[in-house]
């Protein structure tokens, strides 16, 4: 497939000794301006300072995916990443936000007022400080956004899956259904790996309506640990989660679902926690006791962890109430949405584990059956396949829909499922991404994106075809079939 770069966003900044502060661009420097969308006609002149925090960070695109290095203190990066991405985190903002409005009939800035009052205080300086940057830079491109906007934009997951649903069963005086979403993923070590070391995988499963996780971010933070991440636009987190530090900690997870209830608005939002956890820590065990410390239940997850130093592996898993811990130096641990913890599947789920159809079920099983098939022989691209496998353990037959791991619900007429409970909803894989031993410590990893098998995804087709969705229209994206790539931290 055809790959694009954009040229690094440094023309008017230190590289360019003839581009003074709010001076005209020359035809070129326009040019690449408008493709990045960076900075509008209306957008202030960028001072001394600013320029100079510009001049450590660079963005281009590669395979369908936006990649982005910043540096610095917490302000800086967070301008860096404000102003290089303005234009992706507008549109990742209008997509939140149109999506709940369209789900809660609520106001956007009513669910920010919400989410400042709950969330600002309890977020630590440092990752305000980057939330400050980003909406610095953003206006510094003409794209205004505020705090509390990138508060609740941050905390999305938490907020719409966790906290609105206890709300909104207030309303109703009623239960209601907790909303969910699905992602598979495996971490594998010593003797089911083919060199020994570890071996990760993951994709992101979602609707497609939602914002999209295209963006690879290399940060490079005045104290902690170096991160090389996927993530959505603007946020400081991963949110899907995958990521590599240079401490040797490779990480991602799998939500846990449905929970009966999960969520403690006196907690520390996840995002902030996730943050802190993956440039501070110097260890697995260091990792989960961030995560753990004011834990509130929201984006409740089973985190498969590894460490390349030591090879190894570990899952933990965060529900409100009880937490799942166990580590191991050979063997696996997969995820599909099943809580592998009694306590937790018991007391804090209403999962059936045994019943097939359901889709998290079935990717379970169809993931022991991967371990067993391939054990002695994982590697990155054995890991390639996984990801993108469309059989189906309940068919017992290839089948890419609700019960693959790439799933393709969109394919699904007659969907058996609980959730989505709607024939051919728009939701799937959107991504796959995976790493060994050797790329984690060369701070890389391959990530393909669009579905994990390479199958495209035509947004105005299926509109045409499917009108029922016509609420979707503007935010809606087609993702055209792209090729495993490979990433590093500072390319």
């Amino acid at each position: 497939m055809k790959t694009s770069c954009i040229v690094i966003l440094t023309f008017f900044l230190v590289g360019c000794a003839n581009t003074r502060p709010g001076a005209s661009l020359t035809a070129e420097q326009t040019k690449i301006v408008a493709n990045t969308g960076s900075r509008s006609a209306e957008a202030p002149p960028l001072t001394e300072v600013q320029q100079s925090w510009l001049g450590k960070a660079n963005r281009h695109e590669k395979a369908g995916w936006v990649y982005v290095h910043v540096e610095g203190t917490p302000r800086e990066r967070g301008f860096q990443y404000g102003y290089l991405l303005a234009k992706e985190i507008a549109q990742g903002i209008k997509a939140v936000r149109t999506e709940w409005e369209y789900e809660s009939a609520t106001k956007w800035s009513w669910l920010l007022e919400k989410a400042n009052t709950m969330f600002a205080r309890k977020i630590d300086k440092e990752n305000l400080a980057e939330l400050d940057g980003i909406v610095e830079g953003m206006q510094a491109a003409g794209v205004p956004s505020s705090r509390a906007e990138m508060i609740a934009y941050n905390g999305d997951c938490e907020l719409s899956w966790y906290w609105w649903p206890e709300e909104l069963q207030k309303i109703k005086e009623g239960k209601v259904k907790m909303a969910r979403q699905s992602c598979s993923a495996f971490i594998a070590t010593g003797s089911l790996t083919a060199d020994g070391g570890v071996v990760l995988g993951h994709n992101s499963m979602q609707g497609y309506y939602e914002v999209l996780p295209n963006v690879i971010i290399d940060i490079v933070p005045e104290k902690g640990h170096r991160i090389l991440m996927q993530t959505y636009p603007g946020w400081i987190h991963s949110g899907t989660d995958f990521f590599i530090t240079d401490a040797g900690l490779v990480g991602t997870e799998t939500t846990i679902y449905p929970l009966t209830e999960g969520f403690d608005p006196k907690g520390i939002p996840e995002f902030s926690r996730m943050r802190r956890a993956t440039q501070n820590a110097n260890s697995i065990e260091e990792w989960c006791a961030i995560m753990k410390r004011g834990n509130n239940g929201g984006y409740a997850n089973a985190w498969l962890l590894g460490d390349v130093n030591t090879h190894e592996i570990a899952r933990l898993e965060l529900g409100l109430k009880y937490v799942g811990f166990e580590k191991k130096r050979d063997g696996y641990f997969v995820g599909s949405n099943v809580a592998e913890d009694l306590k937790i599947l018991r007391f804090e789920t209403t999962q059936h584990e045994t019943d097939i159809r359901e889709s998290d079920v079935a990717r379970r099983v169809r993931w022991k059956q991967l371990m067993s098939q391939y054990a002695g022989r994982i590697d990155v691209e054995a890991a390639k396949l996984f990801e993108a496998d469309h059989f189906d353990a309940y068919l017992g037959e290839e089948h890419p829909g609700e019960r693959s791991i790439c799933g393709h619900w969109e394919l699904e007429s007659k969907p058996i499922q609980q959730w989505p409970t709607e024939p051919n909803e728009p939701e799937g894989t959107v991504d796959g991404k995976v790493v060994d031993t050797k790329m984690a410590r060369q701070m890389s990893f391959a990530a393909r994106w669009g579905s994990a098998c390479g199958m495209a995804f035509d947004a105005q087709k299926f509109l045409a075809e499917h009108p029922q969705y016509e609420w979707m229209k503007d935010i809606l994206q087609s993702r055209p079939s792209e090729p495993w790539t490979t990433f590093a931290a500072g390319e």
